[in-house]
């Protein structure tokens, strides 16, 4: 049997490399829905693998202002999809994947018959505006692929993409009033102040281009487009809604509202009318471009210069399919459901962000060419550098290195000389907290991942590490931890700080940097001043040395911590372990301080205030909805019970990741929570990223095949594996017993196999 299976991933891997893969199609196994009701923030809609386009719907057009304040039913929109809605808005081309804060949703088409309506109208009275009702047994979700009939005018709406350019087909009934309309207001965390200046010119009856730049979460960021349609349209207008403007120029000499050739100010929608007969298909090749509208044109002509909807879908699809056959599972339905879309998430960010010429805008608003390699965007470093960027140094290690490059070309460019924190389109979001780029560096570089300057990385590292006016680093560099009295989020920043600067240190150990792997490993261990010995918990220190009086270890709220409470925060030390639970005071307190994380009952109180968790993301008071906590159930492997890993994270992955709307546990942050799922469910995680060792777990899959970019294979056995034989055995690397719990990750590059040999009772 297992001569048949490995012929059969053997195979897997020759239509792999032959990009035509005889074996079974993995692309039906990604199902875009998960995720997108509640906390998950996916969106179901079309792109392919890592694309600049990202064509979805849009079920509602709530204001992120609402009487002056925050409105907190926003949140549930950071997609711009919401599973629960019954109605669909209209069809934008950007989306973050998710994300707990948002922007983007750019350029919004939706097509309509009967009276021309500009506006959106309501979700309780959709026939007021031009948004239509739907019903989910008329949606069709795929990989690069999206279908939906709208039943307001009877129109079959589907969607698909190239990288840079999104492709629409529209069905449409008879009708001598068929419009699309194209909404330059729309937008995600919208509001009425957000679009700077929007402009569209209409170069002929097929043809239109334009751009749009917001001030959002990205706060000068500006989108150009290219619209061609399949059909002449027989005319169209425009309607602005801007504010009474103090002066408008001489323009009022035109009628500008139909049939004038280009159009401006701050809000403004625009449509297109066609007379269409029974079962007519409309199509609208749209492209985008950080750069002009003749770089879009550009994109549009090299990505998709015909009209063929179903080739751009398949070379999309099958785009899909040569990623997803980078690690071949066997398992259940479910489980390659899971495991499939899983990897469809890690692959939507970080997103390509440059024309198909290589020019991009880069940070400092001056127009820049990629030499060398492909530039991207949407690095949300927080949560990937934990586990994507990792998973991405084994399965895309070209991809990882030009993201490297990337953000080394965003320092380049920064007026802070910073590597990125969170950055998106061209801007710095300075959002969550951490330097973590360093370590996504560092992870390259140790695992020798590095077509690039390393020296040069390390500076960058040194140089964002050493920037004494960013968020509490002067006084954290002086004192060996941020004061409470300078942040919010002192105690976490300090923690995270910690394992940044250990990451560095690892990198100038690799380039025999000792000068800076001196300062860096001292620094690492600063950790331990925001440690209370006394309570237990890492917590609040004022600046004069003594900790905060008022504290409670279990709120999320005022208490030092970002999105996690002092129970989780406690154990943030990945790069330390074994000083970590001496610090706590040894093995046995260590080990009942865990049992008691996923064991105790954390009060709704605890959680109420915060928009990205709820219960179905928490297990006892382990908050896997958030990512401090990725790495904790692995902690036991540095105690005398690492069977206790194995345990926990066989309970997590079933109960944090199911196929249905609702099925993560919290938000994907850019494909965090997907990475995290696809490394345990192999059998391995990468606890402290910038280490070239993973610790092992208990495999979820009946066995698996990496396939390597170097064309070797790195197979993973798995015997006698059942939802109750948990516990791990015995584990044989390449012939011989492992008589540790930790792989390298040269034993991965390298080829070979693992066997785990599983059983219902712990060792």
């Amino acid at each position: 049997m297992k001569q048949l299976f490995t012929a059969l991933l053997l195979c897997a891997v020759a239509g792999a490399n032959a990009q035509t893969h005889p074996a079974e199609k993995l692309v039906q196994y990604v199902n875009p829905i998960i995720g997108t009701q509640r906390m998950g923030h996916t969106y179901p809609g079309a792109t392919v693998p890592f694309g600049m386009v990202q064509l979805s719907p849009e079920t509602d057009t709530l204001s992120y202002e609402l009487n002056g304040k925050y409105n907190p039913d926003m949140y549930k929109y950071c997609a711009g999809y919401q599973y629960d809605d019954k109605t669909i808005v209209g069809f934008s081309h950007t989306h973050f994947s998710g994300t707990g804060h948002s922007d983007l949703g750019d350029f919004l088409i939706m097509p309509t018959v009967g009276a021309l309506k500009l506006n959106p109208g309501t979700a309780d009275k959709p026939g007021s505006g031009y948004r239509s009702a739907f019903s989910h047994r008329n949606e069709v979700t795929e990989a690069n692929y999206y279908k939906v009939k709208l039943d307001a005018s009877n129109i079959t709406a589907e969607m698909t993409t190239s990288t840079r350019v999104g492709f629409h087909q529209y069905t449409f009934p008879k009708s001598d009033q068929s419009h699309i309309i194209l909404d330059l207001m729309a937008g995600i965390y919208n509001y009425p102040d957000k679009n700077v200046w929007t402009y569209l010119k209409v170069v002929n009856d097929t043809l239109v281009v334009g751009y749009r730049q917001t001030s959002g979460w990205a706060r000068t960021r500006t989108l150009y487009f290219a619209m061609s349609f399949s059909k002449p349209f027989t005319q169209y207008g425009y309607k602005k809604y801007d504010k009474r403007e103090v002066y408008g120029g001489f323009w009022g000499k035109f009628n500008q509202t139909k049939n004038f050739p280009e159009i401006a100010g701050r809000q403004i929608r625009s449509y297109f009318d066609f007379k269409t007969e029974e079962g007519e298909k409309i199509k609208i090749k749209f492209a985008l471009s950080p750069v002009s509208t003749h770089g879009a044109l550009n994109n549009l002509r090299t990505e998709i210069p015909g009209w063929d909807f179903d080739k751009v879908k398949n070379d999309g699809q099958q785009q899909w399919e040569n990623e997803l056959h980078k690690i071949v599972i066997q398992g259940s339905k479910e489980t390659k459901e899971n495991f499939y879309t899983s990897m469809y998430h890690a692959m939507i960010n970080p997103t390509i962000y440059m024309d198909a010429d290589g020019q991009y805008e880069g940070l400092d608003k001056n127009v820049h060419k990629a030499d060398g390699f492909t530039n991207y965007t949407t690095f949300s470093m927080w949560d990937t550098y934990r586990a994507l960027h990792p998973l991405f140094n084994i399965i895309e290690p070209k991809r990882n290195s030009d993201m490297v490059q990337s953000m080394l070309a965003h320092f380049d460019q920064s007026p802070e000389h910073m590597l990125p924190i969170w950055s998106n389109s061209g801007n710095e979001n300075w959002c969550m907290s951490g330097y973590h780029s360093v370590t996504v560096l560092a992870d390259a570089v140790v695992k020798g991942n590095a077509p690039f300057d390393a020296n040069k990385a390390l500076d960058a590292c040194v140089a964002t590490a050493r920037h004494r006016d960013y968020e509490g680093i002067g006084s954290y560099i002086d004192l060996g931890y941020i004061p409470d009295e300078k942040s919010g989020v002192s105690v976490s920043s300090t923690l995270e700080y910690a394992f940044d600067d250990w990451a560095i240190a690892q990198m100038a150990k690799k380039l025999n940097r000792n000068d800076i792997y001196e300062e860096f490993i001292k620094r690492s261990q600063n950790y331990k001043n925001v440690y209370d010995s006394k309570s237990g918990f890492m917590r609040p220190k004022l600046a004069d040395g003594t900790f905060r009086s008022k504290f409670d270890a279990l709120s999320t709220i005022n208490e030092g911590f970002i999105e996690g409470n002092s129970w989780n925060y406690t154990l943030f030390a990945p790069q330390d372990p074994e000083g970590l639970i001496k610090l706590m005071g040894g093995n046995k307190r260590f080990v009942g301080y865990l049992d008691s994380l996923f064991t105790m009952n954390l009060p709704d109180k605890y959680f109420a205030e915060t928009e990205d968790i709820t219960r179905d993301g928490i297990i006892g008071n382990y908050v896997h909805g958030n990512e401090p906590s990725h790495h904790v159930a692995y902690l036991y492997n540095w105690t005398d019970k690492p069977w206790k890993t194995q345990e926990r994270i066989r309970m997590i992955l079933p109960r944090m990741y199911k196929p249905t709307p609702d099925g993560l546990g919290g938000n994907d942050d850019t494909g965090q929570m997907s990475a995290w799922y696809i490394f345990s469910s192999l059998g391995f995680y990468p606890v402290a990223p910038g280490s070239d060792q993973y610790s092992t777990g208990s495999p979820a899959v009946n066995g698996a095949v990496i396939n390597l970019d170097n064309g070797k294979t790195f197979t993973i056995n798995v015997k006698n594996q059942s939802p109750k034989n948990v516990y791990v055995q015995k584990m044989v690397l390449n012939g011989k017993t492992l008589d540790s719990l930790f792989i390298s990750h040269a034993d991965i590059m390298n080829g070979g196999e693992i066997t785990f040999y599983m059983a219902s009772k712990h060792k």
